[in-house]
C-alpha cells in the first residue's frame, strides 16, 4: 500500500580521485609499437595521452609484450613504454 511518502535511497558515494601525476589529454592518433629488437610490432591507436604515460587501444591485447618502444603518428621520437595495466582491448602504459 502507498503511503503517500516517497522511499529514497541513498547511495553510497564513490570516490574516482585521479591517481595519475599529469592531467592527460583526449587524442585519437595512430601508432607503431615495436619490440624484440624491431621484429615485433603491432598497430594501435592512442587514445590519450600525457607525458608521463598513454592509453592505446588495439583489436586485442593478449599479445602486446609488457614493455615495448611507442612510435606515436607525427612525432619524432620515439619513446618507451612499460604496460601498467591491461584490458581485452585497451592497454595503460607509463614511459621510462
Amino acid at each position: 500500500m502507498a503511503t503517500g511518502k516517497k522511499i529514497t535511497e541513498s547511495l553510497p558515494e564513490t570516490d574516482h580521485a585521479e591517481r595519475r601525476s599529469q592531467q592527460r589529454r583526449r587524442v585519437l592518433k595512430g601508432a607503431t609499437i615495436r619490440f624484440n629488437k624491431g621484429y615485433g610490432a603491432f598497430e594501435c591507436v592512442v587514445r590519450n595521452l600525457s607525458e608521463n604515460g598513454a592509453k592505446l587501444t588495439f583489436g586485442e591485447t593478449s599479445a602486446v609484450p609488457a614493455a615495448f618502444e611507442l612510435k606515436i603518428a607525427g612525432e619524432e621520437r620515439m619513446r618507451e613504454a612499460r604496460v601498467r595495466w591491461r584490458s581485452p582491448d585497451s592497454v595503460g602504459v607509463s614511459f621510462a
